[in-house]
């Protein structure tokens, strides 16, 4: 339990240092790249979940299938604004 914790916390840091700003346009640019990446795979994974939940059988493909396409353009569309 405790190592899952610091392991938790440790990738938290991670995550947040990257959203550091710099005033490098170049840096910017790639970190507005990678934020317009995480999103929209963010957003199919989160989609593919949820679909994943609804029917069953042919049903629950389908809704993962719409739930994958459906989160990543909105994961992409909210983070590449």
């Amino acid at each position: 339990m405790i190592k899952r914790n610091v392991i938790g916390f440790a990738g938290a840091a991670l995550l947040l240092a990257g959203c550091q700003a710099s005033p490098d346009p170049q840096v910017q640019a790639r970190n507005h790249e990678f934020g317009c990446i995480a999103g929209t795979v963010g957003g199919a994974i989160v989609g593919g979940l949820i679909g994943s939940t609804i029917g069953g059988g042919t049903g629950r493909i389908i809704g993962e299938a719409v739930g994958i396409g459906g989160g990543g353009f909105l994961g992409n569309r909210l983070a590449c604004r």
